[in-house]
């Protein structure tokens, strides 16, 4: 953190942020500024590089660049690796209070994994959770049920058996998924307007991403954008973290070029 705080990133931490004081990291802020203070943070450094093992970085969204009601910013710690010490400081210094755009990390035809948590579809029986066999119609008290939960001995049920509960909004991560594309938002350049970021080299047609009348339950895409193969866990607008694979996969379909020719917006 610096001398600049966004509202975004503020609001996590306060509550009711438009009727307090407004004060918050006022204090902090004005090391930035101050000479002393400056040597205060400079001596923290040096401690960093001194005795600390691990890096990591306070990382935050920007909710103001997407259309929706949510003000307030999703806050994550990354840890920063390779590399010394004192380089991941003067790393992360560097950029502080900067956008780390999604091109610096990752790169078409490249794998990465997807953490989410996935939708949620209530407490669900066995039936439906579990997906185990319906009883016949003739049973007594039910057929939606599991016949038999285990024997008089031992005297408790198996943790392998199945039981109502809850089912989806569960965290999953997915291995090895395909970046197609890594496409630019819209932007300008000489005084015009790009938004050609569907066509290809094969459909020169100047489309935009956003198919006819947006994305159901989601609008229209005006940031840069990431297209993997599949689908990704959640629904609509949940936020999905992206990483590089740890379980680096040498297929041949998984190490093959992508060269799209066509993407469908009707």
């Amino acid at each position: 953190m610096r001398e600049q705080f966004s509202d975004e990133a503020v609001t996590c931490h306060i509550c009711l942020r438009y009727q307090c004081k407004k004060k918050a990291f006022t204090k902090y802020a004005k090391k930035w500024q101050d000479e002393d203070g400056k040597r205060v943070i400079e001596r923290d450094f040096t401690k960093m590089i001194k005795y600390c093992t691990v890096i990591r970085v306070l990382c935050h969204t920007q909710m103001k660049l997407m259309n929706q009601r949510q003000k307030k910013a999703h806050l994550m710690e990354i840890q920063l690796n390779g590399g010394s010490i004192a380089d991941k400081i003067s790393w992360a210094k560097e950029h502080l209070e900067k956008q780390v755009p999604v091109t610096s990390v990752f790169s078409q035809d490249e794998m990465m994994d997807v953490i989410g948590v996935t939708k949620g579809k209530g407490f669900k029986g066995v039936i439906s959770r579990w997906h185990v066999k319906k009883l016949p119609r003739k049973t007594h008290k039910g057929l939606r049920k599991v016949a038999c939960i285990g024997a008089w001995h031992p005297a408790r049920v198996g943790f392998g058996v199945p039981r109502a509960g809850q089912k989806g909004y569960h965290h999953r991560t997915e291995l090895n998924k395909k970046i197609y594309r890594i496409g630019a938002g819209i932007h300008t350049k000489d005084g015009k307007v790009i938004k050609n970021n569907a066509s290809t080299e094969y459909d020169i047609t100047d489309k935009s991403i956003t198919p006819m009348g947006g994305f159901p339950h989601y609008g229209e895409v005006s940031n840069d954008f990431v297209m993997v193969k599949g689908c990704c866990v959640g629904p609509k607008k949940r936020v999905v973290t992206l990483r590089k694979s740890l379980l680096a996969s040498f297929k041949k379909k998984q190490m093959e070029k992508i060269d799209l020719k066509f993407i469908d917006t009707a």
